[in-house]
């Protein structure tokens, strides 16, 4: 399995705004059952989409500064990033499929 990056308040402008490639960051926190049971699927996604799309992780609990910018109310949230702005949203869990979806459209 893809071990998704961390990223935390101070690291989220370098790894994510500037990235250059679309960037899926997975809000969560470690209490969150719905969380935890989307993580294999977006490790899974992150195997698939190795080299195209970055993905990483960010805890709600840890980077409040990051989840309060992009309105974070409910975890998981997943928001893909293209060219530094966030251009999908997904909140709750999903099957896989409709994130595939979502990682197609973010690479055209």
């Amino acid at each position: 399995m893809a071990k998704l990056a961390d990223v935390d308040d101070k690291t989220f402008d370098e790894r994510v705004l500037k990235a250059r490639r679309p960037v899926m960051v997975d809000f969560w926190a470690p209490w969150c059952g719905p969380c935890l049971m989307m993580a294999p699927t977006v490790e899974e996604l992150a195997e698939e989409y190795n080299g195209q799309v970055e993905f990483v992780k960010v805890n709600v609990d840890e980077c409040t500064l990051t989840a309060n910018r992009y309105g974070i109310r409910s975890i998981p949230t997943l928001l893909i990033f293209k060219e530094g702005k966030p251009t999908e949203q997904v909140v709750g869990f999903r099957p896989k499929r409709d994130l595939k979806k979502s990682l197609d459209k973010a690479l055209k």
